[in-house]
């Protein structure tokens, strides 16, 4: 998800590019407005937290592209082109060291596990909304395929 803060900031392009040009492929997309049950439901675990309301204020104070990234380890590769939750931590490089200040205004959100992911898409997206395709490069991408 790219966060209003990305989105206020007009990084969406800048965001994506980094995606892509790692090779993992777009198979879903939704430019929307969380609404305050949805944000209760995406931030669950967090309830209780001293963070979760102002979470919840800022996740909601704007518009955000929520996505959906296919390849191989598709989780991991997309945290590390992220970064550390806090920028600060961040390395070189990766989204949210190159665009971030501050933990609570990261400028995107990832899902940490499988599990965490499914349930995230399943917030976000109906089946329908997936797209399966091939991409043309993926015979480049994945020795596995070159067999």
């Amino acid at each position: 998800m790219i966060k209003p803060d990305g989105v206020q900031r007009g990084l969406i392009g800048k965001v994506i590019e980094r995606f892509e040009q790692r090779g993992l492929k777009l198979i879903g997309a939704k430019f929307m407005k969380v609404s305050r049950e949805l944000a209760e439901k995406h931030y669950a675990e967090h309830l209780g937290k001293p963070f979760y309301e102002p979470l919840l204020k800022y996740i909601t104070s704007g518009p955000v592209l929520v996505m959906a990234w296919e390849g191989e380890n598709a989780i991991s590769v997309c945290r590390a082109i992220m970064g550390k939750t806090n920028p600060q931590d961040a390395a070189p490089g990766t989204i949210r060291a190159d665009f971030a200040m501050h933990i609570s205004r990261n400028v995107v959100h990832g899902s940490d596990k499988p599990e965490s992911a499914k349930r995230e898409i399943e917030l976000y997206f109906k089946p329908d909304e997936l797209v399966e395709y091939s991409r043309i490069d993926e015979a480049w991408l994945y020795e596995w395929l070159m067999k």
